[in-house]
Formats: C-alpha cells, sequence, structure tokens
C-alpha cells in the first residue's frame, strides 16, 4: 500500500485492513478474520466511525472495573493483537494483569505466532514513553506483563472443542475477563462461571453485547486508546450499571446516523 495522506477520509480504516492482510498472509489469523473485520467495520460506519459518549462513558466502567478486579485479565485474538496490541499491552502494565490468547480457531502455530507478535510489541512499548501521567518504571511494567496462552492448563466449563482450553493463571482464576473481541458462547460460558466479562463489540444486537457485563460498542482500537487513558488517571469507581441503556442508545446512534 503506498502512501496514503492525512486527509483521506478512509486513512485509518485502509491502514487496519492492510495490516490485518499482512497478518493474513503471514498465517496470524483465521480464514474468517477479514469477514469479521468487515462486518464490524459495517457497524462502525453507522456510529459515524466516531466513540459516542455512552461508548465512553462504558469505556469508562471498564476501567473501573478492572483496577478494582482481584484478578483481571486482557484476552486477546488474532485481530485484537493486529489492530490494539500496543495499547492493550500498556493497559496490562498500567493494571498489572496478564494478556491471554485464546482463539477460536486454535491452532498452536496460530498461538505461537501470536504471541510472538505480542512479544515484539511489548518489547517497543517498553523502550517507548510511558503513558502521559503514569509515574514508575515504565519498562519494569512492561517485561512484568504474563503474556500466555501456550500452555493451557485449565478449561472453560460450558464449551466445547479447542476454544475451551485457557490457561490457569489467565482466564481460568480471572474474576474479570476483558474480551474486545465477539464469541457469544464464550462470553457466555464465563458469566455462568461468575466472572464479570467487558466486551468491546461493534455489533450491539450479538449475544456477546447483550449478555456481558459491560459492553463498549466502537471500534477496539479507538476503545484501548481510551481505556489507556482512563485506568492512568485511575479515578474511575465501578457504578450500578446498566448495560442494556448503553445498548439502546448505540442503536439510537446508528439511527440517527443513517438518516
Amino acid at each position: 500500500m503506498g502512501d496514503i495522506p492525512d486527509s483521506h477520509p478512509r486513512k485509518a480504516s485502509l491502514i487496519a485492513r492492510q495490516a490485518l492482510a499482512d497478518a493474513a498472509s503471514e498465517g496470524l489469523l483465521a480464514e474468517s478474520a477479514m469477514i469479521a473485520h468487515g462486518r464490524g467495520e459495517a457497524f462502525d460506519y453507522l456510529l459515524g466511525e466516531e466513540t459516542s459518549e455512552s461508548a465512553r462513558l462504558a469505556i469508562r466502567e471498564m476501567a473501573a472495573r478492572l483496577m478494582t478486579a482481584n484478578n483481571p485479565v486482557i484476552s486477546v485474538n488474532g485481530n485484537t493483537v493486529v489492530l490494539a496490541g500496543p495499547d492493550l499491552i500498556r493497559v496490562a502494565a498500567v493494571i498489572g494483569c496478564p494478556i491471554e490468547v485464546n482463539l477460536y480457531y486454535r491452532t498452536p502455530e496460530r498461538v505461537e505466532g501470536l504471541l510472538k507478535r505480542l512479544k515484539q510489541q511489548a518489547e517497543e512499548v517498553a523502550r517507548g514513553p510511558a503513558p502521559d501521567g503514569w509515574g514508575g518504571d515504565w519498562s519494569e511494567a512492561v517485561s512484568s506483563v504474563a503474556l500466555l496462552g501456550s500452555s493451557p492448563d485449565d478449561t472453560i466449563s460450558g464449551l466445547d472443542g479447542p476454544r475451551s482450553v485457557c490457561c490457569r493463571e489467565g482466564i481460568g482464576r480471572a474474576d474479570t475477563v476483558l474480551v474486545p473481541l465477539e464469541d457469544g458462547d464464550r462470553c457466555e460460558a464465563l458469566i455462568k462461571l461468575g466472572k464479570e466479562v467487558l466486551v468491546v463489540d461493534l455489533n450491539p444486537l450479538s449475544r456477546t453485547a447483550m449478555t456481558a457485563t459491560v459492553t463498549v460498542v466502537d471500534e477496539v482500537a479507538r476503545v484501548a486508546s481510551i481505556l489507556l487513558i482512563e485506568v492512568v488517571k485511575g479515578d474511575a469507581k465501578p457504578t450500578d450499571w446498566d448495560n442494556r441503556a448503553v445498548l439502546n442508545d448505540s442503536l439510537a446512534v446508528m439511527a440517527r446516523t443513517s438518516v
């Protein structure tokens, strides 16, 4: 892809598409990854490709619950690593939690490839500046983020097949799971296990969005960037959250944008 001028209204989208295409050619993504991304883009068009006020409130609630959890974990798939990996590593470094690769279409090669990509991203993040407002040894904080997934030693009760496996030190022991991707069955299973499930899903009508504890209806890279700001500020407190109201507001935003 040639240079895209900053004035191009689709620049961010085109860069994301190319990043996913490159990752797919490296064998990091499932064959359906581009379909999933395209479906999400369709909803993002209806959102005006902007983070709504209700989504910002949901991100703040997400930050509050991550910071007050006893054992939070960030669960990622291929698309998430490619689109938002560096900022999610920063979030994990600030709150002190692991990141676990957990895939719907799981193969050892994909897991290892994504862990290698995450390690490379973490090294770059560690060499870079700390987030504005954060104090401490940034390199040490980033290097302490455990990257899990290669040796699953636990299972998610209620799920079958390869995606039921997880890591005891990650999803297995977690009380709060950030899942920035759509996977209705896994979301339902984690909720039944008594875990808080925080999701990012551009489709407010999906089972994931409607089942989760907190749903952010927004694009994952935008969410990760704002979430980082919120966890660094560290002043958010959990509320008596009405997730249905946020989903309904996102539908209203889409209706207004489409007129």
